[in-house]
């Protein structure tokens, strides 16, 4: 019951902590957009029926029942047709759409009714003498600034939860103790992992080694790093080394002798390097068959930036690479692949792993919260850079858009021309409705696959 009841509360943080990162994302778009005298009507959390909500002045802030996203809704997001159009009644009754005076009407596809939909929407938002507090009225700059003010909060959110992280809990390294003793010598490429009565001791077995040992010098040498032992005993096959070791806060002498034995080759990232034909290298090295125990070291402040960094290369790296790995994720949903540990997941899936972090009994408290900040710390990395996406209804599409309007406007005074305008961007309605039908299909695929096949990080 306890473990259940753990599981639920992993959920629960990542759940409050993705609201609150939603909130703070859209509350960088509403700061900007007030103080640029933007009338910003509503103020919301989540999709769908509203659940609570509140007016304060001009504003109406609210939640609503779907907790996956959010908005504030600003008036005149679209600028008006061009000179000399007239709003008229479609054939439906349901839209409107602009035909120019004089002209016959024509019978419009379904894509210009789309269009012109969401201009006399954008239109409609604006009331009696509130032209001047407009979206599309503000200068280039000052949209970009509200548009990049949502993805800029979840980039301080990301930095504020590393550097608790990094600088309080620290990152988990391999220390100078041993946290496991190998029974036997199997080599790499072996396709058993129990030992068997008939197999050789593994020499640090053999030499009385046990978990809990940590190293203080080979052959003279002190230790001061796990990766220090082993680049000694790789290089000393068939050589028997001295060993000091510190038990019970009691130095220990003992004598081993390095196996020559097949490893794997592995690069700096800690990965099997593998040949052009793809298969595994391996090499022969010496070998005592002990692996190091964990401990979190607290890192310097200069290591938050770079790992922020790091993390951000990543989900790039990853959304370049996303039509590809839904594939893969497709197969596995619906065929024998296997997930990628370091591939897209879902909310579904964010929560699940949440709720291993807390209810597994073998991680210590302070790891949890360690693990449970580092997922939100990721969670808003990806919201950071998704949401730079030059496509919209994201808000890289809203900044595109502006940015393009700029360079029109300064190409016209370049060269002595009229002034463009701004950019229609409500043309663009149908590419952004292809746009929201994608993402929400590549939401099922994730989920699906979130809840017949699983991330499993814990084996």
């Amino acid at each position: 019951m306890e473990t259940v009841l753990l599981y639920i509360l992993g959920v629960v943080v990542v759940v409050i902590g993705l609201a609150l990162s939603i909130g703070l994302h859209e509350i960088g778009h509403l700061l900007p957009a007030k103080a640029f005298g933007v009338k910003v009507t509503q103020y919301m959390i989540g999709f769908g029926p509203t659940l609570w909500s509140r007016r304060k002045g001009e504003t109406e802030y609210g939640v609503k029942a779907v907790p996956l996203g959010g908005y504030i809704a600003m008036i005149g997001m679209f600028p008006p047709a061009k000179k000399g159009g007239k709003v008229q009644a479609s054939s439906t009754g349901f839209f409107k759409q602009l035909v120019q005076e004089g002209a016959p009407e024509k019978k419009q596809s379904a894509l210009s009714t789309m269009v012109d939909d969401a201009r006399q929407s954008s239109a409609d938002t604006i009331g009696e003498g509130e032209d001047h507090r407009a979206f599309y009225r503000l200068p280039v700059f000052k949209r970009v600034i509200i548009m990049l003010g949502g993805p800029t909060m979840n980039l301080l959110i990301a930095v504020v939860l590393f550097a608790i992280l990094l600088m309080g809990f620290g990152t988990a390294q391999a220390s100078t103790t041993v946290g496991s003793v190998s029974q036997c010598v199997l080599p790499a490429t072996s396709t058993r992992q129990a030992c068997e009565p008939t197999d050789e001791k593994a020499p640090g077995a053999a030499a009385g080694l046990q978990p809990g040992d940590r190293l203080v010098s080979i052959d003279g040498a002190a230790i001061t790093s796990w990766d220090q032992s082993t680049a000694i005993i790789r290089e000393s096959p068939g050589t028997p080394l001295t060993v000091i070791v510190e038990r019970d806060g009691s130095p220990l002498n003992l004598t081993i002798t390095p196996k020559l034995t097949e490893r794997y080759v592995t690069d700096a990232a800690g990965k099997v390097e593998k040949d052009s034909a793809g298969k595994a290298v391996t090499q022969e090295v010496g070998f005592v068959g002990i692996g190091p125990a964990g401990e979190l070291v607290q890192q310097p402040a200069t290591a938050v930036l770079p790992a922020v960094g790091d993390n951000i290369g990543a989900v790039v790296h990853m959304i370049a690479n996303l039509p590809q790995r839904m594939v893969d994720i497709a197969n596995a949903a619906f065929g024998p692949g296997e997930r990628d540990p370091n591939g897209p997941i879902s909310v579904v899936g964010v929560g699940r792993v949440a709720g291993e972090i807390a209810s597994i009994d073998t991680i210590p408290v302070a790891s949890k919260i360690a693990s449970l900040l580092g997922l939100l710390a990721s969670l808003n990395v990806a919201l950071f850079v998704f949401n730079l996406i030059p496509l919209m209804p994201l808000d890289g599409g809203h900044v595109a858009g502006a940015l393009w309007e700029g360079l029109r406007r300064w190409v016209a005074r370049l060269f002595k021309r009229p002034d463009p305008g701004p950019v229609d961007t409500a043309r663009l309605m149908p590419l952004t409705f292809a746009v929201v039908i994608v993402l929400g299909g590549m939401s099922l695929l994730l989920i699906y696959a979130d809840i017949v096949k699983p991330i499993n990080l814990f084996g």
